[in-house]
């Protein structure tokens, strides 16, 4: 069974950092895409940024050049270094990947269950 198990929120001031961690778990033959997704309350979930196996990565708009996705493949890890923080960038931030796996793990897309970042003013 595969799970994404998400890690790193908190509560922060403005122009401060945080590094969100995603670690997927099972019988998993390859992870072709990953990404994080945000919610903030009262509006719809937003692509953050995303990374396949063969890019840097890729942003939204409103976290261009603060922001910075990477993955350890070994690990099946995904991060989100977030500097440089905005009272605007508060949502619960969610992990997504489209999984291969093996044996008792379906293929498929996965969601963590979400870690909270509070920035305040």
């Amino acid at each position: 069974q595969v799970q994404l198990v998400e890690s790193g929120g908190g509560l922060v001031q403005a122009g401060g950092s945080l590094r969100l961690s995603c670690a997927a778990s099972g019988s998993i033959f390859v992870i072709n895409f990953m990404a994080w997704y945000r919610q903030a309350p009262g509006k719809q979930r937003e692509l953050v940024a995303h990374i396949t196996s063969g890019d840097s990565g890729n942003y939204g708009d409103s976290v261009k050049g603060r922001f910075t996705i990477s993955r350890d493949t070994a690990k099946n890890t995904v991060y989100l270094q977030m500097n440089s923080l905005k009272p605007e960038d508060t949502a619960v931030y969610y992990c997504r990947a489209e999984i291969v796996g093996y044996g008792s793990s379906r293929s498929g897309v996965y969601w963590g269950q979400g870690t909270q970042v509070t920035v305040s003013s």
